[in-house]
């Protein structure tokens, strides 16, 4: 399937000609294996892939034996593996290497011997049991993939006009008109299936929804083992969290509830289990911030936070899970918009979802003053425009699932921080519009475009 990551891959060879490693990380079933391997097709005279989920030890081994020895090395890598290398025209990939840390490590020697271009696909990279004893070589970038956005999704389904007809009338500020309905049931179907890369594919095949639902639990299923397998002592409150995003998600209030999982619960206790699940990229957690200005990390506040699913398609999945499948029926309810309940859990998902796809950190405002009503308010998202500039650098974002709906927390906030901010944003399901006091209203499909 086509990614836009490919010319991320073409910039980093074309540029930087073997200097450093490129690695990819992300979370697990994104589809790094099969677009790097692509690229090797496509772009090398050859390649060798070692997976490191199954190399033998003997493989390994050599990763301790030969790095005084790289002509040896590469000798025993050709014959084990029929390939082979050309110098400056051949990649060596490390697929799943977080499962061999050495491998990792070995890149420093790799890359200043010069020969070959390497690159590493990653899960769980940050997780510390997987880079125990190893120094992170600094000739190694690392990039982060995630999954299928609204744009590859449509390139899966045979659209390549949608998504720059968006762009044109999101530059110009007109609306869609007659296209919006079109535009608003090729994203729903984005929304239910996912970005999932063979949850898509077998939609792409199938039109199957319940055979997506059965590919998008048995991903649930990896990343649950996962936590079982790699968090360790953290593992009971890592599951904890992970079961409970659904309920937390489909609170009016969305910020995550620690007495939910345990009496008396410190975010102390948990910090570290919920930046385990972020850095296992199964998770995407937005922070509060204390002041809506340029400086939305100094002024983040690590105790109160929301956490979406990385993936909108495997929450569906996740939180309906009564009879353990989605049925047909809910499917056709989410796709023509007609099951209520828990359309702003998934609408808030998949724009905190996208967002982060588009390369923004997340965060929110909420100030629950019981004295000052006009202080009182809950902001959705705060992203920070390009480029900065002295004021007016902070978007703040309301994102709504129904037509009837308040806006009174962004009218206080553009009262109260308008020094601050600029273009506030109402992300809902109706067609663009401004109103009279400059507040902008954009589909949701027009949320990568921010």
């Amino acid at each position: 399937m086509k990614r836009k990551i490919y010319s991320q891959l073409l910039d980093w060879k074309n540029n930087r000609k073997g200097e450093v490693a490129l690695l990819i990380e992300g979370a697990r079933r994104i589809g790094k294996s099969y677009i790097v391997e692509e690229f090797a097709k496509n772009e090398y005279a050859s390649y060798i892939l070692i997976d490191f989920n199954k190399a033998s030890t003997k493989v390994k081994r050599w990763f301790v034996d030969y790095m005084e020895d790289l002509d040896t090395f590469f000798e025993l890598l050709e014959q084990h593996y029929h390939v082979k290398l050309v110098p400056h025209q051949s990649v060596i990939i490390f697929d799943e290497v977080q499962l061999y840390p050495r491998a990792r490590a070995a890149i420093k020697y790799l890359v200043a011997d010069g020969r070959y271009d390497y690159l590493e696909t990653g899960s769980l990279i940050g997780i510390k049991s997987n880079v125990k004893n190893i120094v992170i070589p600094s000739e190694e970038r690392a990039i982060e993939m995630h999954p299928m956005d609204f744009e590859e999704f449509l390139w899966a389904m045979g659209n390549e006009t949608l998504m720059p007809f968006l762009e044109k009338q999101f530059a110009t500020g007109k609306p869609m008109k007659e296209l919006h309905r079109e535009a608003m049931d090729l994203f729903r179907r984005y929304l239910i299936v996912g970005g999932m890369p063979q949850a898509v594919e077998k939609y792409v095949q199938t039109r199957d929804l319940e055979q997506v639902d059965a590919i998008k639990r048995d991903i649930l299923a990896i990343y649950r083992n996962d936590i079982r397998k790699y968090a360790g002592r953290l593992a009971m409150k890592v599951e904890s969290i992970f079961d409970e995003i659904p309920a937390q998600l489909q609170r009016n209030e969305r910020k995550f509830r620690l007495a939910d999982l345990k009496k008396n619960a410190r975010m102390r206790d948990y910090e570290t289990a919920f930046m385990w699940l972020s850095d296992a990229k199964i998770v995407n957690c937005c922070y509060n911030t204390t002041a809506p200005n340029i400086g939305l990390k100094l002024n983040m506040e690590r105790t109160t936070l929301k956490c979406y699913m990385a993936d909108t398609g495997l929450l569906i999945s996740h939180a309906f899970d009564e009879k353990q499948i989605v049925s047909e029926e809910l499917y056709r309810k989410l796709l023509t918009d007609k099951l209520e309940v828990n359309a702003g859990m998934l609408i808030e998902n998949i724009v905190a979802q996208m967002l982060v796809a588009t390369g923004h950190k997340l965060y929110f405002y909420s100030n629950a003053d019981k004295e000052d009503a006009e202080s009182r308010m809950e902001i959705d998202f705060l992203i920070r425009k390009e480029p900065v500039t002295s004021r007016h650098n902070i978007i703040p974002i309301e994102a709504k699932s129904s037509t009837g709906y308040t806006i009174s927390s962004l009218q206080k906030c553009v009262r109260k921080f308008g020094e601050f901010i600029t273009m506030p944003t109402v992300i809902h399901s109706s067609d663009s519009r401004m109103d009279e006091n400059q507040i902008r209203y954009i589909p949701v499909y027009y949320t990568p475009l921010l």
